[in-house]
């Protein structure tokens, strides 16, 4: 690897060290390959983030993400050499040259934080499925393009075609443990994701603009509601951890494990994430990455699978 990857590679390791509350724990099971292009991917998201989430005037938002897209467009046809500028272009374009990323799922998250620039709103769990699949569900399909997926054990049933399908759900699943975590922090910033039709259900609809609930409200029945819903999707998605090698499996894991604790955390306190942001100890979060690695919870999900195809 040249010295201007290899610097590429490292500002995108140490934005991701920065800035990834979680993330950074499961892609540090990583080797050492896999660990720099999923910091490539992260970097590269986390500036789509921060255009979608600074204080620029919408109009200028746009333009910002459209010649985002263009770089991306560089990036895809080649036209990114070692000598740009731009390090997390010269990174994602070695990461795509060594990984099949499938990089349209960068396109996807761009269309989605367009949408949070318009200020869209969701009526129903259908809608918000589509921003969920867009902002998270493309992530968890490009990083599958890092990961690959594993053989199947001799005499094993495991039908990998489904693995993208399964990334998908699994990004659903983290997208909307966030949205349910930063229910009060999004409506300070004019922002609301959970659908229309169960804000209304809940006796929601007026907002969430302090810590306690609005005035004759079921929120905790609408947090609980919700965390269903989450805990579904990971069920679903987790099927994908028996399809991938033993560290891939583990990165997969330690993400996955440490939303499922912040979900059962705010499903034993709905009202919290009123009061705060909810939150793992990095110990935490250790023992999840640990948890990980020693492959009990993708054992646990391979039974799941089994049980479902049986």
């Amino acid at each position: 690897m040249s010295p201007p990857v290899s610097a590429a590679y490292s500002y995108c390791e140490t934005v991701t060290g920065q800035q990834a509350r979680n993330f950074a724990y499961g892609i540090r099971l990583l080797p050492v390959g896999k660990r720099r292009a999923m910091s490539a991917l992260y970097a590269f998201s986390r500036r789509v983030d921060d255009i979608g989430d600074g204080d620029l005037d919408p109009a200028v938002k746009q333009t910002r993400l459209e010649d985002t897209r263009r770089l991306l467009g560089r990036v895809r046809t080649g036209e990114v050499s070692e000598d740009d500028t731009d390090p997390i272009a010269v990174a994602l374009h070695d990461a795509a040259r060594r990984y099949p990323i499938p990089l349209g799922g960068l396109d996807e998250l761009i269309d989605g934080v367009l949408m949070d620039v318009r200020g869209q709103t969701y009526e129903t769990w259908a809608d918000l499925q589509g921003y969920c699949r867009c902002v998270a569900g493309a992530i968890g399909r490009l990083s599958l393009g890092v990961f690959g997926t594993a053989p199947a054990p001799a005499g094993g049933a495991l039908d990998t075609t489904r693995a993208p399908e399964y990334a998908d759900t699994l990004g659903l699943a983290l997208q909307l443990t966030n949205i349910l975590r930063d229910v009060r922090e999004d409506a300070a910033d004019g922002r609301t994701y959970l659908p229309t039709e169960d804000l209304d259900k809940f006796g929601c609809s007026t907002g969430f603009h302090s810590d306690i609930p609005p005035p004759g409200s079921d929120f905790a029945g609408l947090v609980h509601f919700e965390v269903r819903r989450a805990r579904t999707l990971f069920d679903e998605g987790l099927a994908l951890l028996p399809m991938l090698d033993r560290r891939s499996g583990a990165c997969v894991a330690a993400m996955a494990g440490i939303y499922r604790r912040l979900l059962d955390r705010i499903a034993q306190d709905p009202q919290a994430v009123l009061r705060g942001r909810v939150s793992l100890s990095s110990r935490e979060k250790g023992y999840v990455a640990l948890r990980g690695l020693s492959g009990f919870d993708a054992r646990r999900a391979a039974r799941r699978a089994a049980r479902r195809s049986a």
